[in-house]
């Protein structure tokens, strides 16, 4: 257990040029795992444990057609990043949706729509802002979302997608400036197996924002 938790976290570490590894504040890979962790708060959703090929994972069955949610890690409201990634699958017509969120149940949302062809920005249910975004079905989908106070009475949302296998982007594909003090709440995933496949979870992490 030890060694899955050091491993977990490690690989949530963000490196800083000429500093430190920030610490991550959460962290779990569910290598060191069978069931979900109680540290996890589960909204709905029948999760369970997976592996393949030597990797565990959380995984949401195909039968559900809803949007299921899981909380995880310190409450906060701002001065934090929280990343997850994730593995769907489309089926026909159909496309999953699966995103990463900050500031409780009703904060904000970072959603991969693939029906939509779109990463949106949510504050609650209502998109904010979106940008065209590419998904590869099949393939695993890195998600990173964070909010950072700017000065009095601004901040910041900012949030980024990309495939495995290519580098992670640089900048946010999406910035949202909040005149709004983001409330106070846990970070959390979401996911909707609308294409009747079922969707893994993987690498949850919320770390410190890095200045």
């Amino acid at each position: 257990m030890a060694l899955s938790v050091l491993l977990g976290l490690a690989a949530c570490q963000t490196v800083v040029p000429v500093a430190a590894p920030v610490r991550p504040l959460f962290a779990e890979d569910f290598s060191g795992v069978d069931a979900v962790p109680e540290t996890l708060l589960v909204f709905n959703g029948d999760f369970s444990v997976g592996t393949e090929v030597g990797n565990k994972f959380l995984e949401l069955p195909s039968t559900l057609t809803d949007q299921y949610g899981i909380m995880f890690g310190p409450t906060t409201n701002a001065g934090v990043t929280a990343s997850a990634r994730f593995q769907g699958t489309r089926r026909g017509r159909l496309d999953p949706a699966f995103g990463v969120g900050l500031n409780g149940v009703g904060g904000f949302r970072l959603m991969v729509s693939p029906a939509k062809r779109k990463l949106e920005l949510l504050k609650g249910d209502a998109a904010v802002v979106a940008v065209d975004f590419v998904w590869v079905s099949g393939k695993w989908t890195h998600v990173k979302l964070q909010t950072r106070a700017l000065g009095v009475g601004v901040w910041q949302v900012e949030g980024k997608a990309w495939m495995e296998g290519q580098p992670e982007p640089r900048a946010w594909n999406l910035v949202w400036k909040e005149t709004a003090e983001p409330a106070a709440g846990r970070a959390s995933v979401w996911a909707s197996p609308y294409s009747g496949a079922p969707i893994r979870l993987d690498d949850f992490c919320v770390s410190p924002v890095v200045p």
